[in-house]
């Protein structure tokens, strides 16, 4: 089995997390332009205003912003056919209820995508990549509100109608059921919790699911819009799939397991690709007191504009157990919850290394909906340092990568329809889910660090030369170095 012929190779990234320029070109302040640097522990703030006296990771980020030249050539020598990217909301509507739009803004994305076509790449881009902006925030309490709907459509109509003949591949949210677990509070959903520890958010379950509802809506009506007006366009829902594994054969702990993968994995895809709530959401609701607002309108809405395909970050798997008292082993990766798989080794960041998940997972999602699908993140977050040549000998990497492509190719051989892969991420990165730069995942290092310092030059690791023969063969060729 090779994989098909135009298969779309390639890397992503994020704005909040790589573009920099917080305050250029006429660009608002963003919810993610408010959180200070540092690991997941109290020392890493939400706050309402910047501060001089701490370090915001997405201001300068990896400078995405000053550098895209030279990084998209650097993708194109890696031999992408693909780029997944996010347009920042702020740079197009500063505030995001601007009746017009920001043109510098506008421009700088001109300029970016015509990058990508001058060396044949095809742009993936998100609309909203844990990007909401601070305003909407502090006027509405993010999505919380519905009016936040309409903002969304109209700037989803604006970024259609100008790159209608650069873009062809579009993501409406980035890992959408992060608003499953509180980490999606501030981030994703732009809930206002005041000044408080990134991961200690308080929690109203009734609004989170509510402020969901509201993006499912606006997801739909870009989607439906896209259909009416660009028809050329490949509308796409992006999920962070993490399959849930029992911890033994007990019962109860395989109906935990399929509870929790249906509530974090299932829910928001099924919503997205079938156009309705399915019945365990609306049971588990139910169990919880959560009472979801729906409009007269949006039961039509939700059916008339599901998606085209599928596409979803991978990771990691967990292992869950029913037992209290197990469940206390459990392991610390942010976002996640369960106990630590005996079969398997995990990072530094206590993440699950499971190449084999990845192809259960392909598996599961494929015989669920029979959409074209595409992996839009994946990857291994690791410290490292420059050697005195400037080099990043990072085999770890190669060796993650391999393994999980090996089990891509043989999900091909399942019959599942795969029809792209970017890793995450084509260079370094701010890390979402810590604010570290310290955790990198990138195939080019960038000299940047968490205190800030650094000269921001680019660096090709080990694995970008692997990459690039990899592509070359088009997955034929799963060499390690």
């Amino acid at each position: 089995m090779s994989f098909p012929t135009n298969f779309l190779w390639g890397g992503a990234s994020a704005a909040n997390q790589y573009e920099g320029g917080y305050n250029e070109g006429g660009k608002g302040l963003a919810c993610a332009d408010l959180i200070s640097g540092g690991r997941h522990t109290a020392s890493r703030q939400i706050t309402t205003t910047v501060k001089e006296e701490l370090l915001y990771p997405s201001h300068e980020a990896t400078d995405f912003y000053h550098h895209y030249k030279e990084d998209i050539a650097l993708f194109a020598e890696a031999g992408f056919k693909a780029f997944r990217l996010s347009i920042n909301w702020t740079r197009i509507f500063p505030k995001g209820m601007d009746q017009e739009p920001n043109e510098a803004g506008l421009q700088f994305y001109d300029q970016v995508f015509d990058e990508c076509k001058k060396y044949g790449i095809e742009p993936v881009v998100t609309i909203a990549h844990f990007d909401v902006p601070a305003y909407l925030s502090e006027q509405y309490n993010g999505w919380a509100s519905r009016e936040v709907i309409d903002l969304y459509e109209h700037y989803a109509a604006t970024i259609f109608d100008r790159y209608q003949d650069k873009v062809n591949y579009w993501i409406t949210f980035n890992e959408i059921n992060t608003a499953t677990l509180t980490i999606g509070n501030f981030l994703s959903l732009g809930l206002q919790v005041g000044e408080s520890p990134f991961i200690e958010q308080p929690d109203d379950p009734q609004m989170r699911y509510q402020a969901l509802h509201h993006q499912f809506v606006a997801s739909t009506k870009a989607v439906k819009l896209a259909r009416e007006k660009y028809p050329h366009f490949h509308m796409g829902c992006m999920i962070s799939y993490m399959p849930r594994y029992p911890y033994t054969c007990h019962p109860n702990d395989v109906l935990l397991a399929k509870q929790e993968e249906n509530m974090h994995s299932k829910f928001c895809g099924d919503v997205q690709v079938t156009g309705k709530y399915p019945y365990y959401a609306k049971n588990y609701f139910a169990e919880h007191g959560i009472d979801i607002t729906f409009a007269e309108e949006d039961a039509t809405i939700l059916a008339e504009g599901t998606v085209d395909y599928y596409t979803f970050s991978y990771y990691l798997t967990l292992c869950v157990s029913a037992d209290d008292e197990v469940e206390k082993n459990g392991h610390s990766m942010i976002g996640g919850s369960g106990v630590n798989n005996p079969y398997l080794e995990q990072t530094e960041w206590n993440a699950m290394i499971d190449p084999v998940g990845l192809r259960i997972a392909l598996n599961d999602i494929y015989d669920r909906y029979h959409l074209p699908m595409m992996i839009v993140e994946n990857g291994i977050g690791v410290s490292e340092e420059l050697t005195s040549e400037g080099m990043v000998h990072d085999q770890y990497r190669i060796d993650y990568l391999q393994k999980h492509i090996i089990e891509m190719e043989k999900a091909l051989e399942d019959g599942v329809d795969l029809f792209g892969y970017t890793i995450w991420s084509a260079v370094d990165i701010v890390s979402a889910s810590t604010g570290e730069m310290k955790k990198r995942y990138g195939l080019i290092f960038v000299d940047k660090y968490d205190d800030g310092t650094g000269t921001l030059k680019r660096y090709k690791k080990d694995s970008f030369y692997w990459y690039k023969e990899l592509i070359e063969s088009n997955g034929a060729n799963l060499i390690v170095r």
